[in-house]
């Protein structure tokens, strides 16, 4: 089926929607810290929104079906963990974060432990960052946008380049503000989006096309229950990886606590958390549903597939689906809710490490300080940075075809390479009292080394899903030893 007049309607009513939402929440901004934080009066729910819409980019928006139809429900597993990671982060991060009266969370880390753990963090979160929003961007163009317009893939670099150009323009004009709100209208749309579609997979699948039917999931394999560094996929694995990825992110990441910075009081950041976890909860369970709903249609509609085999299409499906399974209409706004998590994520992106880069390395010089005294000069500053990483991010997707495996893989040994070595640097600041800056960047060093070695070199056979945990690991011990050490020689 065509993307029909109906369907680019709907995606460019989309599109120019996000625009006007920038357009409108510029007016608001009046200081600087309107710009960053909201004024640091903005609605715990939408926060919560916001910051579910921003960390449920398109890489979970495809990814989940595909793993959901290439090894079955174990990575639901992950759910478990959440009531672990919200009452941690509740109770022992958020109320931290909010004693500090900050703009960027790596102030802290210069407050705590001093000026190379924080210069090291910086490094870290713009790396992570950056290869996030590149990911993001390429895993929306080639693995959605391409099969679902059935547009030749020469033209990737163009549509990357134009989708982060829409994204930095209402980013730029509205800020803070309007990253909220667009965020909250793109979750809608993402989730009604996604509930259509299983609704109707329901009306295409016949009488005789059963659902559950066994002979569709025979390529699963048993559900295994323990902890195995060297398998991929097992519950034990899937709880500890989402309960430490919840952490490190939560814990380091500017993208959060900016927006925890941005709510009234503490109780508001940790009702915001809440929401944002469950919202990520609750779409993770759709998404796995969609899964199962679109394996039962190409295994009862395989000429479609040919002779490919579903486990070894199981990234495509889902958009391959919203080509030829949905009606004009539908697609579109399955279309939109692609661009929209593409968006919400590239957006708060922009904005976050546009923040850091102001805070964390142009102001910190004296001479900029001094030419910042003008409120207008600093804004100026920050729109054309936020322009500038908009271009870096879409022409960086030419390298990402580089990095094989399958989506989930990629995000994995890519996109979160960077997020256990920087929450070691927090952990060092916040609950380690005898931490030294010199130990503390090495604890961060070491723990990037490790996550290099399991993801690149494949070191002792250790799966992809180990990076986040065992670096993790690794760092904070080498941390405390090298801490203790600087301690008891009096560094």
């Amino acid at each position: 089926m065509n993307f029909s007049i109906l369907d680019w309607s709907i995606v460019i009513v989309y599109i120019l929607l996000m625009l006007l939402i920038g357009y409108l929440s510029s007016r608001k901004n009046k200081t600087v810290e309107d710009y960053i934080l909201g004024g640091k009066t903005m609605n715990s729910f939408s926060i919560g929104i916001s910051l579910f819409a921003t960390l449920f980019s398109t890489l979970s928006y495809l990814s989940y079906p595909g793993e959901m139809i290439k090894y079955g429900p174990v990575f639901l597993a992950g759910i478990l963990a959440l009531p672990v990671a919200n009452w941690l982060v509740g109770r022992f991060l958020i109320p931290k974060f909010m004693q500090m009266n900050v703009k960027s969370a790596y102030e802290i880390l210069e407050v705590k432990i001093g000026p190379a753990t924080r210069n090291l963090a910086v490094l870290f979160f713009l790396s992570l960052r950056f290869l996030w929003m590149t990911t993001i961007i390429y895993a929306t163009v080639d693995v959605a946008l391409v099969p679902i317009l059935d547009i030749n893939r020469p033209l990737i670099p163009v549509i990357s380049v134009v989708l982060s150009l829409l994204t930095v323009i209402y980013t730029s004009l509205g800020g803070m503000n309007a990253v909220v709100k667009t965020d909250v209208v793109q979750s809608f749309i993402m989730f009604f989006g996604l509930i259509l579609t299983i609704i109707f997979v329901h009306v295409q699948l016949g009488a005789d096309q059963k659902l559950f039917d066994p002979e569709i999931y025979t390529h699963w394999e048993p559900v295994n229950w323990g902890i195995h560094p060297t398998k991929r996929m097992t519950v034990g694995n899937i709880f500890i990886l989402i309960l430490v990825i919840q952490l490190c992110t939560a814990g380091s990441d500017q993208m959060a606590i900016q927006r925890y910075l941005s709510t009234k009081s503490v109780k508001d950041a940790t009702s915001s958390y809440n929401v944002s976890l469950w919202g990520g909860g609750l779409i993770k369970i759709l998404l796995a549903f969609a899964g199962i709903c679109i394996m039962a249609y190409f295994f009862h509609n395989p000429e479609i597939l040919g002779d490919g085999a579903i486990a070894d299409n199981a990234d495509s499906l889902f958009p391959l689906y919203i080509r030829v399974g949905l009606p004009s209409g539908l697609t579109g706004l399955i279309t939109a809710g692609l661009l929209a998590a593409a968006m919400s994520s590239l957006s708060s992106g922009l904005n976050s490490t546009s923040t850091v880069i102001m805070e964390d390395v142009i102001k910190k010089r004296k001479k900029v300080q001094s030419k910042l005294v003008n409120e207008k000069r600093e804004f100026k500053l920050i729109k054309r940075l936020t322009l500038t990483l908009g271009i870096l991010v879409a022409l960086s997707t030419f390298f990402l075809p580089y990095v094989t495996g399958n989506l989930f893989d990629v995000i994995q040994r890519v996109v979160n390479l960077v997020v256990a070595p920087l929450f070691v640097l927090f952990i060092m600041a916040l609950f380690v009292p005898f931490a030294t800056d010199r130990s503390t960047v090495w604890a961060g060093v070491s723990s990037l080394v490790i996550a290099i070695l399991i993801a690149f070199f494949e070191i002792f056979g250790i799966s992809s899903l180990w990076i986040t945990p065992l670096s993790l690991l690794g760092g904070t011990i080498i941390g405390i030893l090298l801490s203790y050490v600087d301690k008891k020689h009096g560094q």
